[in-house]
């Protein structure tokens, strides 16, 4: 089959190689084409790999390989990682308290939140306020857990924490590693797996090479909502304006733990690739019994209360889980193994240990438009996940 004209020269090799069908992965990269100009995406990536490498990427509109994105959200699995080094070597245990490793956390009942809770979104303070900036003043930082109050009774409901919990864990990660959160990330995380190109806090120099965050399409209605017979977004912290907010370069070089991340499509699917293998290179970086632990569902009955589907957190990650894994940002041919995390304005990451495949598609472009967002996520992540069910199953066969 002739190569498409987004790929490399050598992609073809590496997709025959690594037993993909090169008409699937044509019908996965003219759907993305016609995603990206369909609603108006100034710029996109996307990536697959597998057995520790890239297979193909492709870039989208006015992208450039060498360019970079802000993930937001899908930024959560990076941190999560640092979390659970310091779990895997013992400096830190899922039941602590985190009253007891930051005691200006005490006040207002928080003296009960875990560390468990917060890595699940269960910890009770969804909606607590935090001035990125304020990061780089350790008063004010004080002064932030001393004033967050509980929405409800830690462990008690599941309510995504879109940034609040991460700020802690970020505390807790620099208290308990002596490091600030942002080296402990670069020099134990990110530097033994060789991605030179994921920033948590990213430098200057770099800041040439990120897309900007541009807002497009059209919000529905409270009415398109109910004709659709969906609940309309609840109103949380991610905002127009907080969106754009990430192309201040001072934002940047904080690195938001909840959503600050900068990289390519490339970078972030070999990030899914140390974690469904330990780690990358001949670098493990987690033991098999940490990685184990961090799959493991955590939030039980527990439902998001946007869709009344069951939230499926493990460890700072979500699982695929049942037949309703779409509702959770997964492709309807991904094993109920699936891991991942999506971020704001359509970015997707995930990978599946039934087909030891990872799959990222970036965007500067943050559509309004959430229920074409979310489809478009649906319909990517399913023609990538059959994509490599094909393959898993021609392997099989063989064998």
């Amino acid at each position: 089959m002739k190569l498409h004209a987004l790929l490399d020269s050598a992609a073809n090799d590496r997709i025959v190689a690594a037993g993909l069908d090169p008409a699937g992965v044509e019908q996965l990269l003219q759907r993305a084409t016609q995603e990206v100009e369909t609603a108006g995406l100034p710029a996109a990536q996307l990536a697959l790999a597998r057995d520790g490498a890239v297979v193909f990427s492709a870039d989208f509109g006015a992208s450039k390989p060498e360019q970079l994105y802000s993930v937001f959200s899908a930024t959560k699995a990076i941190t999560a990682a640092a979390v659970w080094l310091l779990l895997d070597s013992g400096q830190l245990a899922e039941d602590e308290r985190v009253s007891d490793i930051i005691p200006a956390f005490a006040t207002h009942g928080k003296d009960t939140v875990t560390v468990e809770q917060l890595l699940t979104h269960t910890a009770g303070f969804p909606h607590a306020p935090f001035r990125p900036l304020d990061w780089l003043d350790p008063d004010r930082r004080n002064a932030r857990w001393q004033q967050w109050r509980l929405t409800w009774t830690p462990g008690s409901r599941y309510e995504y924490h879109p940034t609040s919990a991460m700020w802690v864990l970020a505390e807790i990660i620099e208290r308990r590693s002596g490091r600030a959160f942002s080296q402990f990330v670069r020099e134990e995380v990110l530097g033994p797996l060789h991605l030179v190109d994921l920033y948590l806090g990213s430098p200057l120099p770099a800041h040439e090479r990120v897309v900007p965050c541009q807002l497009v399409g059209v919000a529905l209605t409270p009415h398109d909502y109910a004709r659709l017979g969906i609940p309309p977004p609840l109103l949380t912290e991610v905002t127009e304006d907080a969106i754009q907010s990430f192309n201040d370069p001072a934002i940047r070089q904080v690195g938001i733990p909840g959503g600050g991340a900068v990289t390519s499509a490339s970078e972030l699917a070999r990030f899914w690739q140390a974690v469904l293998a330990g780690g990358l290179q001949g670098r493990v970086l987690w033991s098999d019994a940490q990685r184990a632990s961090v799959r493991r569902v955590r939030t039980g009955d527990f439902r998001d209360p946007l869709f009344n589907r069951l939230a499926n957190r493990g460890l700072g990650i979500v699982v695929a889980g049942d037949e309703t894994r779409t509702w959770r940002g997964f492709g309807r041919g991904n094993s109920a193994l699936a891991l991942g995390h999506n971020g704001a304005g359509g970015q997707i990451a995930w990978a599946d240990p039934a087909t030891g495949v990872s799959f990222v598609f970036l965007t500067g472009g943050h559509d309004r438009n959430s229920v074409r967002e979310a489809a478009r996520g649906v319909a990517l992540s399913t023609l990538a996940a059959d994509l490599c069910r094909q393959a898993s199953r021609d392997q099989a066969s063989r064998d």
